[in-house]
């Protein structure tokens, strides 16, 4: 009898299990691991800089690292806070996994840190259905994109624990519709909690890291997704949005990306990280990492493709 293996719920499932190690080491150190999703230029990074400074101020040991495809730019950003930033760049994977951010933490994250925050790629397909061993999982959108987000990316939105609308400032200038994006969200995540944030301004300013503070002492309940709920049940976690330019494969297909022009990765789990201190901030450091896996329907760096040069 011929068996056919979902190869894609093999490598979430192997995920998933990286993932809740993670989870309960960190857990057992005191560190709260906050998971940042947006699409690219939502002002993740700015507004994040203002909850890293304010993290300071307030006396909390926090870090950032902070994922791109290329360029050190938004760790050159977060470095500005004074609190410990690490860059990764993933060469062409459009996500973070969490044995990726085991790799990244390994030897860099200092012992009293009681919050890091991870922002992940700018993209709000592939990270959706990756467990980084986050306590709490944000998802950003600006005002600027559009109402009906949460509906075209149901993953990110559903899964999230917390939704941040970004760029309020501005909200009125290009006619963004409150009330119809948190009717949106309200489908996809029954529930969840909105906050509003100007970066510019310093609306909202605080809230995301008193969300943080609370997911990591349970003073606060956690938002429990209704699809996450639906995840637990089944034992399996959720497709990925089809159709917005990622082209996740079933079964044995292989993805197509598009935008990214990431093909298909074979051969073992290698994951070579070359760190250099840069010297920006008390600890900055921007590292390129190679993750080439049986990643069947993923997108990623074609095979053939060599890694971006270093930069010192």
């Amino acid at each position: 009898m011929c068996r056919v293996v979902d190869l894609r719920q093999a490598v979430l499932a192997k995920n998933e299990g990286a993932a809740q190690a993670l989870r309960d080491e960190l857990t057992a150190r005191g560190t709260t691991v906050v998971n940042l999703l947006s699409s690219p230029g939502s002002g993740k990074t700015a507004l994040l800089e203002r909850e890293l400074l304010l993290a300071r101020e307030r006396g909390v040991a926090v870090a950032a690292l902070t994922a791109d495809l290329a360029t050190e730019n938004d760790a050159l950003r977060l470095a500005r806070s004074g609190v410990p930033v690490k860059q990764v760049l993933t060469d062409g994977l459009c996500h973070l996994e969490a044995a990726m951010l085991g790799r990244h933490l390994d030897g860099w994250l200092p012992e009293d840190t009681r919050l890091l925050f991870v922002e992940n790629v700018g993209n709000l397909v592939c990270p959706a259905s990756y467990d980084l061993g986050e306590s709490l999982r944000v998802v950003l959108a600006s005002v600027t994109e559009g109402e009906d987000k949460p509906l075209k990316y149901p993953t990110a939105f559903g899964l999230a624990q917390l939704v941040v609308v970004t760029k309020t400032d501005i909200a009125r200038a290009v006619e963004f519709d409150e009330a119809a994006f948190r009717a949106n969200v309200e489908r996809v995540n029954p529930g969840v909690e909105i906050l509003m944030t100007s970066a510019r301004r310093g609306e909202g300013l605080g809230l995301l890291l008193d969300r943080a503070l609370a997911a990591g002492t349970g003073t606060g309940t956690a938002h429990t997704p209704v699809m996450a709920r639906q995840q637990r049940q089944t034992g399996h976690s959720p497709d990925p949005d089809p159709g917005h330019g990622h082209g996740h494969g079933h079964g044995h297909g292989h993805g197509h990306g598009h935008g990214h022009g990431h093909g298909h990765g074979h051969g073992d789990d290698h994951a070579h990280d070359h760190g250099h201190d840069h010297g920006h901030g008390p600890d900055h450091r921007h590292l390129h990492d190679h993750d080439h896996g049986h990643d069947h329907g993923r997108d990623r760096r074609p095979p053939h493709s060599q890694p971006a040069a270093q930069t010192r």
